[in-house]
């Protein structure tokens, strides 16, 4: 059923504007955002096969082009490209956040960043939050990119880029895509390099986090940073 063959109470357009987003399930607000289905499947059933393909909300917005172009559906450019312009925007929406105030105000918020940017990555990514003295952030790099077991990380280069960037202190973050954030012993090894190579230039490793799909964890909060 198209939206505009529903009762106008139904209607989540008209829904959201009478009673606010909050309102509107996850499904109603990804039917707003689509529009229309396809033949012979309607527009909330698109939104709800998407919900379930992705694993709700959270992994459809790390889904990336090419698992988008896997949904029939989302065979064309302009379904895809709305979807990944909300990607964008809520990226740019928490890297604006985490600049204007101390990150460490709202950890979750570091974490929920992270996961938009590596969570759903197909290969292992290293990247390097660059912070001010008063913990804001200046800059987020991927620094590098490996294969599905691991990655090779030079400290040089992040030392490099620290000093660029005139950093006080990094977060530390890379991806699992086998699915599990446990730190393993070559996690907990590379964090200790790289707090040694970055304390000779005064720069603080604050916290290693480590993402997958829908979780996070901090090894800060495990002591082992």
């Amino acid at each position: 059923m198209a939206l505009q063959d529903l009762p106008p109470d139904a209607r989540p357009r008209e829904k959201l504007l009478a009673r606010g987003p909050g309102a509107l399930s996850d499904t109603e607000l990804l039917a707003l955002l689509l529009r229309t289905g396809l033949a012979g499947k309607g527009v909330f059933a698109l939104a709800q096969e998407l919900v379930a393909t992705f694993g709700g909300l959270a992994g459809l917005l790390h889904a990336d082009a090419q698992a988008l172009r896997q949904v029939k559906g989302l065979g064309g450019p302009a379904k895809r490209a709305e979807l990944l312009a909300v990607l964008e925007l809520a990226r740019r929406a928490m890297a604006q956040q985490l600049r204007a105030r101390e990150v460490f105000s709202s950890p979750d918020a570091v974490k929920q960043f992270l996961q938009l940017h590596l969570a759903r990555c197909p290969h292992e990514e290293f990247a390097v939050l660059f912070l001010d003295a008063q913990n804001r952030l200046i800059e987020l790099e991927v620094m590098f990119r490996g294969t599905l077991t691991q990655t090779s990380v030079y400290p040089r280069e992040i030392v490099v880029r620290a000093l660029a960037h005139k950093a006080a202190s990094v977060v530390l973050a890379h991806n699992h895509p086998s699915g599990t954030v446990q730190p393993s012993r070559a996690d907990e090894a590379l964090t200790q390099t790289l707090k040694s190579a970055l304390g000779l230039v005064d720069v603080r490793v604050l916290d290693h986090v480590i993402v997958a799909p829908g979780q996070a964890l901090s090894m800060a909060e495990r002591g082992l940073v």
